[in-house]
């Protein structure tokens, strides 16, 4: 099994930006948790960081010709903004988990919409960053 990891906007700055609502831990220890489940799980997974909408739906578009099984995809801010990404996610056809690691539907109202969200059959929000790994569960158990 083969696993995208795509994390939109801001999430590069885990670690620093509003702890008190994403935690304190780093984007590259999150990677690091990441990269353990895949070694123990024995699943290729791949991860991909962009604060560009473009790059990130050009990114879902070559997941499918680099022959993916899954996508976990936190689009931070773009979940709420962009039908780009929503429609790439429909395009591939890939099965996808969306990930969150506030509560969106505890803060702000326009958080409450997720386009992205529309594309996948999974949605894993609040659980800080262990819904990473609990994201990359479901698709290596669907």
């Amino acid at each position: 099994m083969k696993i995208l990891v795509i994390n939109g906007p801001n999430i590069n700055m885990l670690g620093i930006r509003e702890p008190d609502i994403y935690g304190s831990t780093s984007y590259p220890a999150l990677l690091s948790k990441i990269d353990i489940w895949a070694s123990e799980n024995d699943t290729a997974v791949e991860c991909f960081q962009s604060n560009h909408e473009g790059a990130i739906v050009d990114k879902i578009q070559e997941a499918l010709d680099d022959g993916f099984d899954g996508i976990v995809i936190n689009p931070a801010a773009y979940t709420h903004t962009s039908i780009a990404i929503l429609d790439a996610l429909k395009a591939v056809a890939i099965p996808a988990v969306e990930v969150h690691i506030s509560d969106i539907n505890e803060r702000e109202s326009f958080r409450h919409h997720s386009y992205a969200g529309m594309a996948c059959f999974e949605h894993v929000i609040g659980k800080g960053l262990d819904g990473y790994t609990i994201a990359l569960d479901i698709l290596k158990n669907r």
